[in-house]
């Protein structure tokens, strides 16, 4: 991990005042939207709490029309349906997933996060508010005891997950099933990539289930040995 991190906790707080730009479109939603949880995604923890985990999945920022509006990470758009029935394929769930926070479904061994907790315009942050929201994503991954595989989603997660972990980018580029070893505190932990499971990856062919269950299966193999 980056050793000169701000010791953040592992999770931003609700209204998370950090990034001028996210605050102003998470008050906008506030008023659109006032059903919607509007404010930083916390992670989707397993059974067994941080202790348990060895698999983190780290997307880019919440949906508004899915975590945004669920306060459940890559739950109520497609990205989830296709991420949580993969990790369904692996043996990381339990329950039966219902795109809704009280649907009883539940995480085994597998946690699920964000490079970004808030909602951006557009599906886009810019660089400053991925650095400004990257302490927490370095708390996260030090607050796993257990922590074996990381996998992350899309180009802009693999390279904020890559300066959490102290990594030079340059070192370790994107691409999809990309295989990566990096030192922890904790000892190492593999880092896989994929590109993201967004609908628009997945429907111009970029992304196929296949292509993203072979990411999947390599870590829950790394996970069991």
């Amino acid at each position: 991990m980056t050793k000169d991190a701000p010791a953040y906790p592992p999770e931003a707080p609700k209204d998370c005042p950090l990034c001028p730009r996210l605050v102003a479109f998470r008050r906008a939603n506030q008023e659109k939207y006032p059903d919607y949880f509007n404010g930083a995604v916390p992670s989707f923890v397993p059974e067994g709490g941080e202790e348990s985990t060895e698999l983190l999945v780290v997307g880019l920022a919440p949906g508004i029309q899915g975590a945004n509006r669920t306060g459940r990470p890559f739950t109520g758009d497609y990205a989830g349906d296709l991420l949580y029935s993969t990790l369904t394929t692996f043996g990381f769930t339990a329950g039966t997933f219902d795109a809704r926070p009280d649907d009883g479904f539940r995480l085994k061994r597998a946690m699920v996060t964000n490079a970004v907790r808030c909602v951006p315009p557009e599906n886009k942050p810019v660089g400053a508010e991925a650095n400004a929201c990257r302490p927490f994503l370095v708390s996260r991954m030090e607050s796993l005891p257990r922590l074996k595989v990381i996998i992350s989603l899309g180009k802009i997660s693999h390279d904020n997950t890559v300066r959490a972990l102290g990594g030079r980018l340059s070192a370790h580029p994107f691409g999809h099933n990309a295989d990566y070893q990096i030192e922890t505190g904790h000892g190492p932990v593999t880092l896989l990539s994929s590109y993201h499971c967004s609908r628009y990856n997945t429907n111009t062919g970029r992304l196929t289930e296949s292509m993203f269950h072979d990411v999947f299966g390599r870590a829950a193999a790394l996970c069991d040995q």
